[in-house]
């Protein structure tokens, strides 16, 4: 009886172990491409990364959401270089997010940099702007984050901060499928909100649709994506969005692809 325990212990750790994955870092490349309906179109290229201070366990969780339902801490870098006819418009940033260990406290924040060049008959006019971004959130459920905190700008015509709030929760419907569900909003000056939701088909394996809107540029977008992973490493996702700016329509295009070691 005793070998038979031993055996059966044995195994089950061998199982256990050949079904959980780990991951500390996580980096990517976008693409993406505008059309509007006036005006030129354009196009984009983007890299960002991750890195996790502990390594992400992804064993029953939705692949894309590992790192979140994991309450994983992480330092976090990206650039986006962008060219629509005679606009360069480039951006480089840096973020933290920290879950604080044995409580149900967040903090993050963020600082980037987006540098604007439009050439013009009479010459280029350069404009450079800082965001930065803070936040303390607390999680009163397994996957249920609420947060509030501060967005600001600063450049050489204007600067503002204005207060934020986001609640993002991932949970698992009566039928063995999960969801993500996220919510946003910039009060005062800034006046913007964004919605998001993922149905995952499966773990690997999700679509979703967000909206943006800001009243300060007049834009507003709907978008559509999807997201599959390939194994547990390799995911590829698209996004197609229908928005406007003003009284001009546009559509855009994007693809992504990442990577987790």
């Amino acid at each position: 009886m005793k070998k038979l325990a031993i055996a059966s212990a044995l195994l089950s750790a061998l199982a256990i172990t050949g079904t959980a994955h780990a991951y500390q870092a996580e980096v990517g490349a976008s693409a993406g491409y505008i059309d509007p309906d006036n005006g030129s179109s354009g196009s984009e290229f983007g890299v960002n990364g991750t890195y996790y201070f502990n390594p992400v366990q992804t064993r029953n969780a939705p692949l894309a959401e590992a790192a979140f339902l994991n309450r994983a801490s992480n330092v976090n870098a990206h650039a986006t270089f962008a060219d629509r006819g005679n606009v360069d418009d480039n951006t480089y940033g840096v973020g933290i997010e920290y879950f604080v260990p044995n409580s149900d406290f967040y903090v993050s924040g963020d600082v980037s940099r987006n540098n604007v060049e439009v050439d013009t008959a009479v010459g280029t006019i350069d404009n450079d702007t800082t965001y930065y971004a803070a936040e303390v959130g607390y999680l009163p459920a397994p996957g249920f984050l609420v947060a509030a905190g501060l967005k600001g700008w600063d450049n050489d015509d204007d600067d503002g901060v204005d207060p934020t709030l986001r609640a993002k929760y991932v949970t698992t419907l009566s039928n063995g499928k999960d969801i993500n569900l996220e919510a946003g909003a910039a009060f005062g000056d800034l006046d913007e909100f964004n919605l998001a939701a993922d149905y995952f088909i499966d773990k690997t394996f999700s679509v979703g649709a967000d909206y943006y809107n800001n009243d300060v540029t007049d834009r507003n977008e709907v978008g559509i994506n999807a997201r599959k992973f390939f194994n547990q490493q390799v995911s590829l996702e698209g996004r197609v969005g229908f928005g406007e700016v003003g009284n001009n329509d546009y559509n855009s295009f994007g693809v992504a692809a990442k990577y987790r070691f």
